[in-house]
């Protein structure tokens, strides 16, 4: 089945009772047993439920893995991969992240005795000295938030099987329609579905994928356990927004590319990172692991300081100045006070995250308006 058609139906059947062609949302915190125990799969709604059982059978067919699990938010997703590790283990991260993966990485993981090597993922063999008897988890974004950074997955999954350690791919900025991690060799793989999966800025939530069996079954127990699960209402709106995540991405990765050009040699932009760039680093990885660069693109304004920059951020008339990324409406995004706020600011400048950068998240109106509302705001 191609992936048009998985948008549209994986995990999805008519209503047995009334032949509803919409997964219905199934709004009970509890269900009917005809005797202990035999309750035909579900049994209370913290563990499982209807709709998001069609949701997460969708999204692992997204994804092409077996399992797929839902959770309240994409840090829930987060947390409950965290909750595999113990006291003293080690994970080995990127040194580009996004600032809540950092945040709870640092702030919260840390003091239960959870060491992160925050490392320049650009070349998998970086991750080699860092991997000791104490090493458990490898976790890579790509591209990252909000440098675009592109990291080999393939290359980095050899390293990991070698070793036996878990890979978690964050693929929520380029979406299960331009990449898919668990071909690449990860184990896990985690979206942030507020995001392009959903689409439309109207609901929070998080995804696992998984194939392996114990590994799924590892995270179930944590999942129904500490309960970050998410409601059938949510659910719903998620398989709504799946049915068009082929259309959207297609048109935000041609808007993408517009807006990417046109800033390209724009005067008052000092750099831009967009992957779609021959000269944009791992270039040649990105064309190999994506089918397309997607709709993010980050660009610094030459000589501006955070006051130009908040002036700019605040010009925009169709692009509009908030949190979060991948709906249909342009969105604009000031990282260092904004995303990435919790990160300390030597370490945000050591990989370009600084003052005057602005990330855009390119939505899906006409071109023309999107691009003289680049110009007005940049005059």
């Amino acid at each position: 089945m191609k992936f048009a058609t998985k948008a549209i139906h994986a995990g999805q059947e008519p209503d047995p009772t009334t032949g509803a062609v919409m997964t219905p949302i199934y709004q009970t915190s509890t269900y009917w047993q005809k005797a202990p125990g035999d309750h035909k799969g579900f049994e209370y709604s913290r563990g499982t439920n209807p709709t998001r059982k069609a949701l997460e059978d969708c999204l692992a067919a997204l994804e092409n893995a077996k399992y797929g699990l839902a959770f309240s938010s994409g840090m829930g997703a987060t947390d409950t991969v965290l909750r595999l590790l113990k006291p003293g283990d080690e994970v080995i991260t990127g040194n580009d992240l996004y600032g809540g993966s950092y945040r709870i990485f640092t702030k919260v993981y840390e003091k239960y005795g959870i060491k992160f090597h925050f490392l320049d993922l650009s070349k998998p063999e970086n991750i080699l000295p860092h991997i000791n008897e104490n090493t458990k988890l490898v976790w890579i974004e790509t591209p990252t938030n909000p440098t675009m950074r592109i990291i080999d997955i393939e290359g980095v999954a050899k390293i990991t099987k070698q070793h036996k350690l878990i890979l978690t791919v964050d693929n929520t900025f380029a979406s299960p329609y331009l990449q898919n991690p668990m071909d690449l060799g990860a184990d896990i793989v985690m979206h942030s579905v507020t995001k392009y999966i959903g689409g439309h800025s109207d609901v929070v939530m998080g995804a696992l994928l998984v194939n392996d069996d114990q590994l799924y079954k590892d995270l179930w127990f944590i999942y129904n356990a500490c309960g970050a699960t998410p409601g059938p209402q949510d659910s719903f709106l998620v398989l709504r927004g799946i049915k068009t995540l082929h259309l959207r991405m297609k048109a935000h990765c041609e808007n993408g590319e517009k807006v990417a050009r046109y800033l390209k040699n724009h005067p008052k932009i000092d750099k831009i990172y967009w992957p779609g760039f021959e000269d944009h680093p791992n270039h040649d990885i990105a064309k190999k692991q994506m089918r397309g660069f997607g709709g993010m693109v980050s660009i610094t304004l030459k000589g501006a300081d955070l006051q130009e920059t908040f002036r700019v951020a605040s010009s925009f008339k169709v692009f509009t100045l908030a949190e979060s990324l991948g709906g249909v409406e342009s969105l604009i995004n000031h990282p260092t006070t904004m995303t990435h706020g919790s990160i300390p600011k030597a370490e945000r400048e050591k990989v370009g995250v600084t003052d005057n950068l602005l990330r855009l998240s390119v939505g899906v109106e006409d071109i023309d308006d999107l691009l003289a509302d680049l110009e007005q705001a940049l005059s």
